[in-house]
């Protein structure tokens, strides 16, 4: 099982890695979207199989990845906001639209250099080191 676990565990890392680059790349809807999924498998799989990692290293990663799921929700939810509105007929230049969108290029601003931190901090190896994959 403990093989098991570690295999699967490092395969989501990679799924993590390739999506954070993928959005740091892009920022766009789909990327985000592709990310925040990415998040949500690797934070349940520490979760799940939480006796197999050392110590307490899983509670310490699933913070971090809770942290770059906020920021991934920040954005994300500003584009589902405009999409809703443009599918119920608002038109583009209102202002709530154009203040909508002015949210969403802050959000993605600061997802963005959360992304960098992340890829700067080498945070899949950090992962791979503490929880001893």
């Amino acid at each position: 099982m403990r093989e098991y676990v570690r295999v699967q565990t490092r395969i989501l890392l990679r799924r993590l890695a390739s999506q954070v680059n993928r959005t740091a790349r892009s920022g766009d809807a789909d990327a985000i979207h592709d990310l925040r999924v990415a998040i949500r498998r690797l934070s349940r799989c520490l979760r799940v199989f939480a006796q197999f990692y050392p110590g307490r290293s899983w509670k310490q990663m699933r913070r971090r990845l809770a942290d770059l799921m906020d920021a991934c929700g920040s954005v994300r939810d500003r584009d589902i906001a405009i999409e809703l509105l443009e599918k119920a007929g608002v038109p583009a230049a209102s202002a709530l639209v154009r203040q909508l969108d002015a949210e969403r290029r802050a959000a993605d601003e600061e997802l963005r250099r959360e992304l960098r931190r992340w890829k700067d901090r080498g945070f899949r190896r950090q992962c791979w080191a503490r929880l001893e994959l």
